[in-house]
């Protein structure tokens, strides 16, 4: 007789017809059995009662350090971030900066605190969570995440992002606190070279932040033409330099906007360079009314998955890290209603996320970690028209335990 530390029965799985339940043992922190009817002991046992068993949340882009700071902005930013055609992101990026002149930890660490929590809530249990590296915030909010992510271990794991917002060469010292935040534990390179003023200025934000990654040994994670500009072209900058380091694999592309306003033919070049390259690219359709052409990136076979992006913050005003309404509200904007559909917005949301992270082994298998949800809703179709807190959570083979209130 099997002996498991957590037992969930009655578990509807995505792969198993409707009404076909099955058993799932956990042991050591890793799914151990899959089937139906399990005999076992164990120390615990929970009544999935039908709903949907999954694989956790993942959230492949997050601004954590700027959680709910939109209370201490004026709107500015977010009105040129928001406009038709995005052509004054590059301002609005500007004006958000206004609030790191408002740095401190004694606000930016319980707004940080509240969000994971808020992820734990919504069984969003691993976090690529950006936080700006310049001379306005210098290393606060690197140090902010670092606090939380040692806080929060076993619970929900955060991969810290050294962010230089504000540029790299129009910004100088940007490049040595990047550096100086890699020392200090952050776990991958940020970067957003279209931010910088010429082709020439962006590929040298590009090499800089590559030749960082490769001193530390770690991913690069960057934002890429993030308004609305055909022109724009850092996506492309980011995969060359990617094959040519060897790091294919080991790189994300978050936003690339200017993906939309693309002509088919260059389009299609970029996608055959993205995909030698392994990068998957980030998409938060919700947050701007531009975004990366998802569905040509999955018709073609290109990694792709969905975002955060932000909560309440200059450049937008909601959002609580459950990626399930990010899922529900990319099911509209891209408008991907059928069931097949519906099932592809959920990848992306949990194992595809995953990959893009660099984690290949999140998903619902014997031996994978056990990292998983169990909903109320019996289907990906209730799941995402009702994008409701979990039942439970499971992280790392335990149950989840919110504070008091949550």
């Amino acid at each position: 007789m099997a002996t498991f530390d957590l037992l969930i029965r009655n578990a509807q799985l995505r792969t198993n017809p409707a009404g076909e339940l099955t058993d799932i043992g956990i042991a050591n922190g890793k799914i151990a059995a899959m089937q139906p009817n399990l005999t076992a002991e164990t120390e615990h046992t929970l009544d999935a009662a039908g709903g949907l068993v999954t694989e956790s949340f993942v959230n492949a882009h997050l601004h954590l350090d700027k959680v709910y700071s939109l209370a201490r902005m004026d709107e500015l930013a977010m009105q040129d971030y928001h406009g038709g055609d995005m052509g004054k992101a590059m301002n609005a990026i500007e004006l958000a900066a206004r609030v790191k002149d408002q740095y401190a930890l004694d606000w930016i660490l319980p707004n940080i605190r509240k969000a994971v929590w808020l992820a734990a809530r919504h069984g969003n249990l691993h976090i690529r969570a950006f936080a700006d590296v310049d001379n306005k915030a210098k290393l606060m909010g690197v140090e902010a995440l670092l606090t939380i992510k040692a806080e929060f271990k076993g619970i929900v794991d955060l991969q810290v992002v050294a962010f230089p917002q504000d540029g790299v060469v129009r910004e100088p010292g940007a490049a040595d606190l990047v550096r100086q935040a890699m020392r200090l534990g952050a776990d991958v390179v940020g970067g957003i070279p279209w931010i910088e003023f010429t082709d020439a200025d962006a590929q040298a934000h590009v090499d800089a932040m590559f030749d960082i990654a490769a001193e530390f040994d770690k991913p690069v994670s960057m934002l890429v033409d993030d308004a609305g500009d055909a022109t724009l072209r850092t996506t492309e900058m980011m995969a060359v330099r990617a094959i040519k380091q060897g790091w294919q694999g080991r790189v994300l592309a978050h936003h690339a906007r200017a993906m939309h306003l693309y002509p088919k033919p260059y389009l299609q070049k970029l996608i055959a360079l993205l995909k030698q390259a392994q990068m998957y690219v980030v998409s938060d359709p919700h947050t701007g009314p531009l975004h990366a052409r998802v569905r040509e990136l999955l018709e073609e076979g290109a990694g792709v998955c969905l975002g955060q992006d932000d909560i309440s913050d200059a450049y937008y005003p909601y959002g609580r890290n459950n990626m399930l309404e990010v899922a529900f509200l990319a099911s509209h904007l891209l408008w991907m209603t059928t069931r097949a559909e519906m099932d592809t917005l959920y990848d992306l949301v949990t194992t595809k996320a995953g990959r893009a992270i660099g984690l290949p082994d999140h998903r619902l298998q014997v031996g994978a970690p056990a990292n998983l949800v169990v909903l109320h809703a019996p289907d990906v179709l209730e799941a995402l028209r009702q994008h409701a807190a979990p039942a439970h959570v499971v992280s790392h083979g335990r149950l989840v335990q919110l504070p008091t209130g949550m």
